[in-house]
């Protein structure tokens, strides 16, 4: 897509560090706005913005964002469609849903295709830039009113918040998780920080990060802390001692 020759040359020159962003928004003015604001922080990296559910499977896979930013109400698909192509293809990129929906069935229809945020269109510049780091973390960032609609789903033990029963594994389904994975989830359970336990277990933040994602995956929850919650009531949190204490 072409992109104002101001708004190109800042995007180059953004460090590759960044956190690589691409927007699917279907309202050119929004689409500008969220570009712009992401482009001035020099944490955040504008890779691609397009305007359709067509132009993003066919971008997505080319740009390898590390965040996918998805309006809902596209042109020619809805936008859980490209949460799920994305979910399904991209599984290292973290998905958070823009929009003006901030009904029950469209958050919990975007977090069961794998969306791990969701916030509104009213919220500032400067808010946008901290869920998009917040997600990229390892947070589920969501805008209070959207965060109530999914505990509500969780007190309920439906929906998106929920674990649910896995097809044909009962509750064994969590052994998938890695040594290395069970090490994390342990570690954050006793309380310590990503930082910590990192550093336990001699490992980077971003690599504990991508462990708990995969944790989120193998165990069908969105939050780190129902992972943890998942993880203790399938016992694995005590079935080995702590491979990290040693440091």
């Amino acid at each position: 897509m072409e992109l104002p020759n101001t708004l190109a040359t800042e995007m180059s020159a953004q460090p590759d560090a960044a956190v690589r962003v691409m927007i699917v928004e279907d309202d050119p003015g929004m689409l500008e706005r969220f570009a712009a604001a992401l482009v001035r922080d020099p944490r955040t990296k504008v890779v691609e913005k397009v305007r359709t559910g067509k132009d993003a499977f066919a971008r997505l896979l080319l740009v390898t964002p590390d965040v996918l930013l998805v309006d809902l109400g596209l042109p020619d698909i809805h936008g859980t469609e490209v949460i799920r192509f994305a979910a399904r293809t991209l599984p290292e990129c973290d998905i958070m849903v823009v929009t003006v929906f901030g009904d029950e069935r469209n958050v919990i229809a975007s977090i069961e295709a794998g969306a791990t945020g969701y916030v509104l269109k009213d919220c500032s510049d400067s808010d946008l830039i901290a869920r998009v780091l917040e997600l990229r973390a390892g947070g589920s960032p969501m805008s209070p009113g959207i965060a109530r609609i999914v505990l509500n789903q969780m007190r309920a033990g439906t929906g998106a918040g929920a674990a649910p029963k896995r097809r044909g594994g009962g509750d064994n389904a969590g052994t998938a998780l890695t040594a290395r994975e069970t090490d994390v989830l342990r570690l954050l359970s006793r309380g310590y920080t990503y930082s910590e336990v990192g550093d336990r277990l001699g490992i980077s933040v971003h690599t504990v990060t991508s462990h708990i994602k995969n944790s989120y995956r193998k165990l069908a929850v969105r939050t780190g802390t129902a992972a943890v919650t998942r993880a203790a009531e399938l016992g694995l949190l005590h079935q080995a001692g702590d491979k990290g204490s040693a440091g």
